[in-house]
């Protein structure tokens, strides 16, 4: 597999009043923060990679390969979003089952992925349980299995743990570095929280204005102080 997860060369995206235009190169088992004000970009980012928003322009290429005309569903990517896309009526079990099999048809050692997955993420025993009689990290954690039963080597988390308090973040934080390393896979990661970055990150990508502004090594955006809109989000005086 190739050392570069994500190459982003010329790719733009237009809209009514405004052009976004993305270049970039993500390394393979990295963990890639993804920040910049709202509206600045990063999710139609996430949409371009993911095959959901075609771009007018520019070559997309994950592990190398370039991404043209290819579905969602036929890219090595996983994605995770804010709200879980979780459905209400199926119990978690077979919420976590569709990443196996969009039609469901499970044979027994996918089952056995299914509660393998599940007890990886704290929830061994919870396959019958409905999604709205768990909390949001028992929902986070459901949808972050799903992913692990995908074994996608690409993964894009769009603020995955915005609606947690901040311990369940940091527990969510430490679950997401376990799964990490135990998979080895690349990951971007949307967030408006710093400490996101600091425990989590490898590099950040620093989105502005529809552009990527700055993709440093984390120690070094932290560092930063040249630019306002940096300075705002790490609340920098």
């Amino acid at each position: 597999m190739s050392s570069v997860a994500v190459r982003l060369e010329g790719v733009k995206v237009r809209f009514e009043t405004v052009v976004l235009a993305f270049d970039c190169t993500v390394r393979a088992g990295e963990i890639v923060g993804v920040a910049g004000v709202s509206g600045s970009g990063k999710s139609t980012l996430f949409n371009v990679i993911a095959g959901f928003e075609a771009a007018d322009r520019g070559v997309v290429r994950i592990f190398g390969e370039e991404m043209a005309g290819r579905p969602p569903s036929e890219r090595p990517v996983s994605v995770i979003f804010q709200e879980n896309n979780l459905f209400a009526h199926l119990d978690v079990a077979t919420n976590v089952g569709l990443g196996i099999s969009p039609s469901l048809r499970l044979r027994s050692v996918d089952l056995k992925r299914v509660d393998e997955a599940l007890e990886r993420v704290g929830l061994a025993g919870f396959g019958r349980r409905l999604p709205p009689t768990l909390s949001g990290g028992e929902r986070q954690r459901v949808a972050l299995a799903r992913a692990v039963v995908r074994h996608r080597p690409l993964l894009l988390l769009d603020e995955p743990f915005a609606a947690l308090d901040p311990g369940m973040r940091a527990e969510m934080r430490e679950l997401l570095a376990d799964l990490h390393r135990e998979e080895g896979n690349t990951i971007l990661m949307i967030t408006h929280h710093p400490e996101d970055l600091r425990q989590l990150s490898d590099s950040v990508l620093f989105l502005d204005q529809g552009h990527i502004l700055v993709h440093d090594p984390l120690d070094r955006f932290l560092e930063r102080r040249d630019t306002a809109a940096i300075n705002r989000f790490l609340g920098n005086s």
